[in-house]
């Protein structure tokens, strides 16, 4: 397995990782503790993020398909998903969740199209059915695992560490991603040397 599909890989598991400690408490967070929240507009909140990342992700991904600054796009989408819990953190309004939702849904358009494209394009010559299975099983037992640790924390300690420790495992999520483009700079610099060389070659 390479370097990019390991960070890759390291990345998605924290960020995934950190926001299925959500997905079991949500709609009881905002049915219990936001003004003007019910199951009903807990529910709207979720399609609020999905609509939000289904209409951007396309035009998006048409973009990063024509340029080559993948990894920063998927830095600026993880790195702006931390945000999202934090609103949670401080929300009082129904309004402060779709708000939430909105950037979640945004954020989800830059990182989902850049993530697959750099994943798809680096996986390893016949391994790429093993590195699709390694992914997900480290992010199925990832959720899975925290499904119950973010119930458990919620419950015990309350809702506002849950969100704080999501958006920890998040942006820990994104500065895996430096790593990646270390990569690039390092890659970017070897092809110069080559041009160069072959360059001189020719002349």
């Amino acid at each position: 397995m390479n370097r990019t599909i390991k960070l890759l890989l390291l990345s998605d598991v924290f960020v995934t990782t950190g926001f299925g400690l959500i997905a079991p408490i949500f709609a009881i967070f905002v049915k219990e503790n936001i003004v003007g929240g019910t199951i009903f507009t807990a529910g709207i909140a979720t399609t609020l993020f999905l609509v939000v990342k289904g209409v951007l992700q396309l035009p998006f991904s048409r973009y990063v398909d024509k340029h080559d600054n993948k990894v920063r796009w998927l830095m600026v989408g993880t790195i702006l998903g931390t945000a999202v819990p934090l609103v949670y953190l401080f929300s009082t309004s129904i309004y402060h969740i779709y708000l939430a939702q909105a950037v979640y849904g945004l954020a989800a358009a830059l990182a989902y199209p850049t993530w697959l494209a750099l994943w798809s394009t680096n996986l390893d010559k016949k391994h790429e059915g093993y590195e699709w299975s390694l992914y997900s099983t480290f992010t199925g037992l990832g959720a899975a695992l925290t499904a119950a640790v973010g119930s458990a924390i919620a419950q015990f300690i309350g809702f506002q560490y849950t969100f704080a420790l999501v958006a920890l495992l998040t942006l820990v999520g994104g500065l895996v991603l430096f790593g990646l483009e270390q990569e690039r700079v390092k890659q970017d610099g070897v092809d110069l040397r080559h041009y160069h060389r072959k360059r001189k070659l020719v002349e």
